[in-house]
């Protein structure tokens, strides 16, 4: 053995430096095998902006334990690691620190801002790389990637080139959403919508000319943001309107500035919202843009980049848009132009990064021509090379955005980022577009905008195996990747992007599966965030419970698309789930023999217990497999937690101490070589769910290899299965828990001899139970011990029917008659429910036509054990009615 175990498992002596190990070895990288199968991830990148939490262990958890199975199946596995620059949420972090010290942006210049930013990222990426150590990711470190770096770069440009000679980029003026703290462009789904308090503003826009309508020279118009009241270029109605067919074309004086402005009919009108008749401000609304272009209106800007009011807002300029708000409410108020005030909630925009109310602003942007590239990714889904949604219902939400999508705008006013490969001669104006700047570049200026941070992550898959040269080998090999892991938060943000990218530039879909999970919330429910104070570091949760804890709780509650709840308890139900291994794999490692080793004796030699353990251990290996091959990992969980905590060491290795402690030379060497084999198998099973303390406990034991890393990961095999062994043992377990719970109900401890009589008719259960006398004196403890058909069961006796047996403990003065009747009563409406479920299960013909036929048969073996146990149950309650 390498070291001896302590008594108790305790991961901060199990855990540090076993990760160093495993990078200084290099076993997480590609194996080189030519003949094995690829199988490829590209982790999803994160931020440069601080540190990773509890959303990002789960997520990198989640890919780790495919890529750790894979690798133990053979595969020829990479998981590329790398990080996103993150433009303007690490811009505004950056600009955060800079603004203690009284600094801005503007201050220092676009160059030393910059410099100050890598800093920032140099700091952060060190975090977040001792963050993946301590989490156990195995990643290839070598290939890491960043977004800013050469390689990625040169992508970027190449796709914003050929997408600009495609006519799918384009510039042009639009109402975008902008961030006036940040002054730059936000694409849709950058912006947060939030009930805020706010107002409509009811005003009067009086006729130029002096008509009336209804008996008034004015019209109401209500608003909620008086503020861009200057930039008004018309009213509208709609066309249909009834009401206002005889003003339409009248012009109307724009209160406090005298511009005459006119009645226009526009289908855009809601009739049935409001007053029917809404202000038109193109520069400041999408959809009045909308209306403007359709009707020839000006476009009247009236806002600075930091949402002061211009020289356009005449006497309200350099005032900031709440103080222009409150200015003008005032001067209408004053004369006599404010009708009302009515106070409202209303959803408004927010920027996701710093919180500002965002401003529908008219600016100059670059946008991506989105229809024809969401045409073909939709196409694509059609196809054989179709992107398979795990859980399916969320090809829905892609395909919803897809459908729905607008152009987007990939132009930002920032300086992290990549800048737009776009250059505008000084002299005429000409615009050059290019992956290399202009060979006279004195004669040219580049643009100053930088790409949105997308733009680049879309390319992720991809670029990051070194496209665009197309015979560079990560590429050949390892595109397209296998499986994209991701909550279901960014699916319109990154995974609907790569895809429409992927397709456009590789002609391949990115990946073949995407695994997408749910949020981590607290015990409340609650989403985690800063303003509520809910929020989990993990690498505090590994501190305290060490990492394969975390790891085995984030994989236990994991089912595809589904939120969980962070709990205390649960980590300390993870620990002692640990803790229980630990102690099985002492016990066994400290009864091996010098010459043991993880190899079984001839199958003649296997005893009922052997048999059933590798029959348990090997359905289980099958019901894992499955199960991570369907990303099922709460169940494959599941299906581990059973298997150890109660085959292997609530019965098996209780059964093993038979032959351990006993006289049988050959019998004790079989015990500890399957003991051995059996740990080993598990120790494999659980390793890609916890890597540390499996490979401390096989190191620990004999062992063949260098590490679990590369072990290899346990097959199903035939000739393990034994269901007659898994039959007999069932009853064998059944037996006992019945002894147990009837000495319980008595309070007649175990250390106190009982006789035991078991009524059987069935030859197998009789020879089994014969052949298991050892057990059964173990377990049981029985002073006289009957098999057989003829066993006559005593008046004072306590009965369990079994499968297969009726077993009964005379217990003389301790039992009340009726009391034992009104017992087994209880137990016969038991029965009679599970009988009747199965009958309803078995009428139903759906059930039947559709189950597998091994599901059918299952319930129908079921129902008939059922039926039987009831049968024995009525019989001996009838039996002792007539003693009472």
């Amino acid at each position: 053995m390498a070291k001896e175990m302590s008594t108790k498992y305790d991961p901060s002596q199990v855990e540090p430096g076993r990760y160093q190990k495993w990078v200084e070895a290099g076993l997480f990288k590609p194996n080189a095998d030519k003949n094995a199968h690829p199988y490829s991830v590209v982790i999803p990148p994160p931020n440069v902006t601080g540190k990773l939490h509890l959303g990002h262990a789960w997520d990198t958890t989640l890919q780790d334990l495919i890529i750790r199975q894979k690798r133990m199946q053979g595969f020829d596995t990479l998981w590329l690691p790398g990080m996103d620059h993150a433009g303007i949420a690490t811009q505004a972090k950056v600009e955060a620190r800079l603004a203690e010290d009284g600094i801005s942006r503007y201050d220092l210049g676009r160059e030393k801002f910059v410099d100050k930013v890598w800093e920032w990222k140099g700091e952060y990426a060190d975090i977040i790389h001792n963050q993946w150590a301590k989490l156990g990711l195995s990643l290839d470190y070598d290939r890491e990637r960043f977004t800013l770096d050469e390689g990625l770069s040169k992508a970027v440009r190449k796709v914003f080139v050929s997408l600009y000679k495609k006519g799918l980029i384009y510039r042009g003026e639009y109402i975008i959403n902008w961030d006036p703290k940040a002054r730059t462009a936000l694409s849709d789904i950058e912006v947060i919508h939030k009930d805020d308090k706010g107002a409509f503003y009811h005003v009067k826009y009086p006729f130029a000319d002096g008509t009336t309508f209804n008996g008034k020279d004015y019209i109401e118009i209500a608003t909620t943001r008086p503020e861009t009241m200057m930039g008004d270029v018309a009213v509208a109605v709609h066309p249909d309107d009834e009401r206002y067919k005889d003003i339409v074309g009248k012009t109307l004086v724009l209160p406090l500035q005298g511009r005459h402005i006119p009645i226009i009919a526009d289908q855009y009108v809601d009739p049935e919202f409001g007053t029917g008749m809404v202000k038109i401000t193109p520069a400041h609304d999408p959809n009045d843009f909308e209306v403007g272009n359709r009707h020839n209106l000006e476009r009247i800007n009236t806002m600075n980049e930091d949402a002061t009011m211009n020289a356009n807002a005449g006497k309200y300029e350099g005032l900031d848009r709440f103080e222009a708000r409150k200015a003008i409410v005032k001067d209408l108020e004053d004369q006599g132009y404010m009708l009302r005030i009515e106070p409202i909630v209303h959803s408004v925009g927010h920027s996701e990064r710093t919180g500002v109310q965002v401003e529908a602003r008219l600016s100059t942007q670059w946008f991506v021509k989105m229809k024809p590239l969401a045409e073909a990714a939709l196409a694509n889904q059609k196809t054989d090379d179709r992107v398979d949604f795990v859980p399916g219902r969320f090809e829905n939400t892609f395909t919803q955005w897809m459908e729905n999508v607008h152009d987007w705008v990939i132009s930002r006013q920032l300086w992290w980022g990549h800048q737009i490969p776009a250059w505008y001669n000084k002299q005429t104006g000409e615009t050059y577009v290019g992956e290399e700047a202009p060979s006279d570049i004195e004669n040219w200026e580049q643009d100053t905008d930088v790409l949105d941070t997308w733009f680049s992550s879309a390319l992720w898959p991809f670029s990051t195996m070194g496209w665009p040269d197309e015979k560079a080998p990560d590429f050949e090999r390892y595109f397209p990747t296998n499986t994209l892991v991701t909550g279901y938060d960014i699916i319109f943000f990154w995974v609907s992007r790569m895809i429409f990218q992927s397709l456009e530039f590789t002609g391949r879909r990115p990946f073949k599966h995407v695994l997408i999970h749910g949020l981590i919330r607290d015990e409340q429910g609650r989403k985690m965030s800063k303003s509520l104070g809910n929020g989990i570091d993990p690498m505090d949760v590994i501190d305290k419970y060490g990492t394969d804890a975390l790891r085995w709780f984030l994989t236990n509650g994991s089912t595809p698309g589904q939120d969980i709840r962070f709990s205390y308890t649960k980590m300390d139900s993870a620990w002692n789930f640990i803790n229980k291994i630990w102690n099985a794999s002492r016990f066994v490692i400290m009864n091996l023999a010098d010459d043991t080793k993880p190899v079984l004796p001839p199958k003649s030699e296997w005893q009922l217990a052997d048999k059933w353990i590798l029959n348990r251990l090997n359905q289980t290996v099958a019901e894992v497999t499955r199960l991570f091959d369907n990303f099922e990992f709460g169940e494959a969980d599941r299906a581990l937690y059973n298997f150890i905590w109660n085959d292997l060491c609530d019965w098996y290795i209780e059964m093993a101490k038979e032959n351990l402690y006993g006289d049988n030379a050959k019998l004790k060497a079989n015990t500890q070589n399957i003991l051995c084999y059996v740990l080993d198998q598990t120790l494999r099973l659980m390793h890609p769910i916890m890597p540390f303390v499996t490979e401390e406990i096989w190191l620990s034991m004999p062992h063949d290899g260098q590490s679990l890393v590369t072990a290899t990961y346990p097959v199903f095999k035939e000739e393990l299965v034994d269901e007659d062994a898994d039959r007999q043992m069932s009853v064998l377990i059944e037996l006992i828990k019945a002894v147990r719970n009837t000495r319980a109900e008595v309070n007649a401890p175990m250390s106190s001899a009982i006789d035991l009589l078991i009524k059987t008719k069935d030859e197998e259960v009789k020879a089994m139970l014969e052949a298991n006398k050892d057990y059964l004196d173990r377990f049981c403890h029985p002073k006289e011990l009957q098999i057989g058909a003829d066993v006559t069961a005593p008046k004072l006796a306590m009965t369990s029917v079994i499968t297969g047996a009726e077993v009964y403990i005379p217990l003389g003065d301790l039992i009340d008659l009726k009391e034992e009747i009104a017992r087994l009563q209880k137990e016969e409406t038991k029965l009679v429910a599970e009988v009747t479920r199965a009958q309803k299960k078995l009428a139903n013909e759906r059930f039947v036509a559709n189950a597998p036929a091994e599901v059918v048969n299952a319930e129908k073996e079921k129902l008939a054990d059922y039926q039987v146990k009831l049968d024995a149950t009525k019989e001996r309650i009838a039996t002792l009615a007539k003693e009472a």
